[in-house]
């Protein structure tokens, strides 16, 4: 026989769930006791306890001025953890605060990715900067946005990958290597020859380049530096020719004859983003690079052409210098005034080159000017059409260094252009053809490198056709039904489809020497009669090495006997910035990380170069990796200083990351002025500008402070109007930060261990309701980081941290740590317990924006008992919503406490400043038992907030306290504060009559459109409910505050008789 086991007693589930509501109710009773004795012993300690403090104080001060080593870090050695001091310091500081994390992070490998992870992957490529450059305020703002999405990912449990690179920044570097080698060797470039230049630029680069991303540390940028990559490395150097020849095999990258930005001092195209335009209003002297004395712009020079048969025509130009290649006088068909010209010739005044009249109606606009216009197709976007659809000669006439080529005549070849420009008017004077000068309105395009004035040229280049592959970028942002990316913000999607609609081929080569040389080769046949490179257009092969181009060309010539050359350009920086997503992820092989990072998740930059940059990486991206290089798209604002002007060496307004972060002194910003290269007048200018905007310099506000203000000013969708006060404030806010885990440190005790769990339910009503809006806090946080609004989470979190944690909860906690009755150890350890889970919380939640301070902070907090805590906090996991902490009711009773309080304090505010920091009676006017019931419950919660002496509920029949000031709250609820001295009337009575005329406004408008026509029919059930619900409320209001006002005017005549 088997014995069946014993079995135990099963209690009935329905008694033993009373049992502990019962148990939870005696639990609560008994607190609100403990709360309402301790609210007695509060006000009848006061004064005693002000004594003691002060004593306390003193004491504390002593001790710790005897040991300031506690106080202090001990020095950490390179890449390991931070060595913390024994107490934490009284005040933050971002330098000591900031000190050792990063080495520590970057070496722990926590910001390196995992190819194989089974995580989700989440990737975003850094736009790469520029080799020659420093961190400047938009690249600190780049960061701060990138690393707060990173980190976030991070620690939601992403596979998390953010890729750094460098650009090689072919003109910028160039230009700088220039100016060094003149600088210090006074040669030029041509001097030393193209392959020793090169080898100075590489110098120079691994002596210098790269100083940015050392700086992207200082910021807290945790990229994965084990991929870090530069456009010009072996790899990206092999992808980039393998998308050239894979382009031109398909037909995409051919090579042309046309017009282009040409820049005479770098004897180099360049492309649009590089050109900047000055807006000229009248006749105007501008510097230009390589002349002594200024030169005029903004003047129409007219002159006339003499026509066969001895007439002659009149034409105007604000180039008249480029009259030396005109080829043709263009004309409206339908103007009278030239029908006799037609098919007629103008004579060239300097070489005798016969013009003929032409007529074009898409050009010559007959009410303009004279109604005839001067052709000239080799120096000028719009005559380069009309030579085309007129088949006219395109005659160069500038060599590459802006000077008069032979074509332009003996009389005037070798003479800078604008030289030649005044020369030009001296001859047509003498030939008697010279007809005056006006001021004209114009736009001058500068090289935004040299300065120089770009010259139109026209010259062989090699372009990209973009027609179909801009198709498909335009496709994957504007089809509705297979949209692959998003814009954020969305406007920008126009701009995205105006300029994808308009685009033109794309000029890929530049006349440098520094850069990818283009992968195209001239052959030159034994028997061409031209030998000069490129003079015959189909002798072009393209291969990815000179051995693949000679069996090419061999393939293309059989049996002749040719040499080889490889084209002297280099290709467009923006090229090899167009394949960056791909080739950092090792495109073209198929390896693993582009297997699991491609497609990356998102890309942030800025919206100036959503054209120049992005579309060009959408477009190559599917064409050459098959898919979109990013799901979205987020374009930042641009930063402009806290004026709104544009930041300009010139003004003194420049704010460098670095001097924000570290803190510099006036006589520092100067002296940073003073090593650029402004002239004499406009450094006295900046100078002055620097006096005003920071005369007393710039504050230390670290890292954490920097990236936060970014981050929060991302709500300006355009232009982002950076005051450095704003940065200043969130310096300041990271103390308060600090002291609230000071307070907690001292309130846990050093032998605190957190809870396992937390169940909210047994807790002290504040407990309750931290947790709750914690819980908010979390989900607003986490929709806004997921919606990129950058600006609602941080300030999600600010607001959370600020005005409920430190305003509200530590102030409110704090009498349950100022009594050692053993009575109220049970609220004294919840509040322990509610302290730690929110410290925890709420820096892990706050940690992707403020990554330093959070690190040593969450440190310094205990860990969870039989719980193995993450190493670091940049690990750990991203707080989530915790369902059973969610309570309404609480937090619906809690916005009460905080009206009431509020109310209170604003009255306070209104007294002489002597009596305002005294404690007093007040009194709560309570219309219903529920509220009656809520303001009771939670005296001690008022008492402490409003620092009262005392609180007493009154009801709607009770007689109004005498002597006291008066605020309704709401409704249902008014309250009395006691004064001093004697009612201030006249400021009591214009106070509530103020409040009753805005009441009687919102009525008036909110009466106006319910009862607009066809509101009924058009506003929806819900909308209508609200709006009856809310003039309820007004109506009542606006009766509470008729009879706070007749209870003034008892309380002044009561006064008066007393009198």
């Amino acid at each position: 026989m088997v014995e069946t086991e014993a079995k135990p007693d099963i209690e009935d589930p329905e008694k033993k769930k009373k049992k502990e509501e019962k148990a939870k109710a005696k639990e609560l009773k008994k607190l609100k006791a403990l709360q309402k004795a301790e609210a007695a012993k509060l006000q009848a300690q006061q004064a005693s306890s002000n004594a003691s403090k002060k004593s306390e104080r003193k004491i504390k001060r002593d001790a710790e001025e005897e040991n300031t080593e506690d106080y202090i870090h001990p020095e950490t050695p390179f890449g390991e953890k931070k060595r913390l001091s024994r107490q934490m310091a009284k005040q933050y500081s971002p330098s000591a605060v900031e000190n050792s994390w990063y080495e520590w992070w970057e070496k722990s490998g926590f910001f390196v990715a995992d190819s194989s992870s089974s995580k989700p992957p989440f990737v975003i490529v850094l736009p790469p900067p520029n080799v020659t450059g420093a961190l400047h305020i938009g690249h600190a703002l780049t960061s701060a946005i990138q690393d707060t999405i990173i980190r976030w990912r991070r620690m939601s449990g992403y596979n998390a990958l953010w890729v750094p690179g460098m650009d090689h920044a072919g003109i910028a570097t160039q230009v700088v290597v220039e100016k060094k080698l003149m600088r210090e060797r006074k040669l030029t470039r041509h001097d030393i020859g193209r392959e020793n230049f090169v080898s100075e630029v590489w110098n120079w680069k691994n002596e210098y380049g790269g100083t940015i991303l050392k700086q992207q540390r200082r910021m807290g940028a945790s990229l994965d530096w084990s991929r870090e990559c530069f456009t010009m490395d072996e790899k990206r150097s092999l992808a980039v020719t393998e998308a050239f020849v894979r382009l031109y095999k398909e037909g995409l990258i051919y090579r042309d004859l046309r017009l282009v930005n040409w820049d005479c001092i770098l004897r180099t195209a360049i492309s649009d983003i590089e050109v900047d335009y000055e807006d000229i209003k009248v006749r105007t002297l501008l510097k230009v690079p390589g002349y002594e004395k200024p030169v005029e712009f903004g003047v129409l020079t007219s002159f006339a052409y003499p026509i066969e048969g001895g007439e002659e025509i009149v034409v105007a130009t604000t180039r008249v210098e480029t009259m030396l290649g005109d080829t043709a006088i263009a004309v409206h068909p339908d103007d009278e005034r030239y029908t006799r010209f037609h098919g007629k010739f103008a004579i060239h005044p300097f070489n005798g080159r016969k013009l003929p009249i032409i007529c074009d109606a898409i050009l010559v606009d007959k009410n303009f000017g004279t109604g005839a216009v001067k052709i000239t197709p080799a120096h000028d976007p719009n005559d380069f059409e009309v030579g085309k659809r007129h088949n006219l000669e395109f005659i160069n006439i500038f060599t590459d260094d802006g000077k008069i080529n032979s074509n332009g005549g003996p009389e005037f070849a070798g003479m800078p252009r604008f030289k030649a420009r005044e020369a030009v008017v001296a001859a047509l004077h003498k030939k008697g053809l010279y007809k005056g000068a006006k001021d004209n309105e114009m736009r001058l395009g500068l090289c935004s490198r040299t300065k120089d004035v770009v010259e139109p040229l026209i010259k062989p280049q090699w372009y990209v056709s973009c027609s179909g592959i801009a198709n498909e970028a335009l496709d994957a942002v504007m089809d509705d039904e297979n949209r692959k990316i998003e814009i954020i913000p969305k406007q920008y999607a126009a701009d995205w489809k105006r300029w994808l609609e308009n685009i033109r081929d794309w000029c890929v080569s530049r006349q440098l020497w520094w850069g990818h040389r283009i992968p195209a080769w001239y052959v030159t046949l034994e028997d061409d009669k031209m030998k000069e490179l490129g003079a015959y257009t189909d002798h072009w092969v393209v291969a990815r090495n000179e051995e693949e181009a000679q069996i090419e060309a061999s393939r293309m010539f059989p049996g002749k006997n040719f040499q080889i050359s490889q084209d002297p350009d280099v290709l467009d920086t923006w090229f090899s910035a167009g394949l960056f997503p791909l080739t950092v992820l090792g495109w073209p092989d198929d390896t693993q990380d582009l297997k699991a990072f491609y497609p990356t998740s998102v890309l942030e930059t800025g919206h100036d170069i959503l054209f120049f940059w992005v579309a060009r990486m959408v477009m190559l991206g599917i064409k050459l990796g098959g898919d979109v290089p990013f799901r979205k798209v987020y374009l930042h604002p641009m930063i402009r200083d806290a004026h709104g002007r544009k930041m300009s060496k010139s003004l003194g307004n420049v704010i460098d990351p670095l001097e924000v972060i570290n803190g510099i002194s006036l006589e520092g910003l100067h002296r940073r002025l003073e090593e650029g290269n402004l002239d004499p007048s406009e450094l006295v200018i900046a100078r002055e500008g620097q006096v005003k905007d920071f005369p007393n310099g710039i504050a230390e506000c670290g890292a954490d402070a920097l990236r936060f203000a970014l981050v929060t000013y991302t709500a300006q969708s355009d232009r982002i109007n950076l005051d450095i006060q704003r940065v200043v404030g969130y310096r300041q806010w990271c103390n308060k930060l600090w002291n609230a885990i000071r307070f907690a440190m001292s309130k846990l005790g050093d032998d605190y261990t957190p809870p396992m769990e937390i169940v909210p339910d047994v807790m002290p009503f504040t407990c309750q309701w931290i947790l709750s809006v914690l819980n908010k806090a979390i989900s607003k946080t986490v929709s806004s980081l997921d919606s990129y609004e950058f600006a609602d989470a941080a300030s999600t979190v600010y607001s959370w941290w600020q005005f409920q944690l430190c305003d509200v909860f530590i102030e409110v906690v704090k009498p349950f740590f100022s009594s050692n009755d053993p009575k109220f150890a049970s609220a004294r350890r919840f509040a322990q317990d509610t302290l730690w889970v929110c410290l925890d919380n709420g820096l892990r939640l706050l940690h992707p924006f403020m990554p330093f301070v959070t690190e040593e902070l969450w440190q310094r907090l205990p860990p969870a008992r039989d719980c193995a805590r993450k190493e670091s906090i940049v690990i750990s996991d991203y707080p989530s919503v915790v369902q059973h902490w969610t309570n309404e009711r609480v937090e619906y009773e809690m916005d009460l406490v905080e009206s009431t309080v509020k109310s209170l304090r604003s009255l306070r505010s209104l007294m002489p400043a002597k009596e305002r920091h005294e404690r007093r009676p007040a009194y709560v006017l309570c219309r219903t038992d529920a509220i009656a019931e809520i303001i009771n419950s939670y005296e001690l919660e008022i008492l402490t907030l409003a620092t009262l002496s005392s609180l007493k509920v009154l009801n709607e029949g009770d007689d109004a306290p005498i002597g006291c000031a008066v605020s309704v709250v709401n409704e249902s609820l008014s309250v009395y504060l006691k004064l001093q001295g004697a009612l201030n009337a006249e400021a009591e009575r214009e106070k509530l009559r103020k409040k009753m005329e805005e009441i009687r406004k919102q009525q008036e408008h909110l009466t106006q459109i319910m009862s607009a026509s066809g509101y009924q029919e058009k506003v929806p059930a819900r909308i209508h409910e609200e709006n009856v619900a809310k003039l309820s409320s007004l109506m009542q209001e606006l009766l509470s505050f008729e009879q706070a006002s007749q209870h003034l005017e008892r309380d002044i005549a009561a006064e008066q008789e007393s009198h």
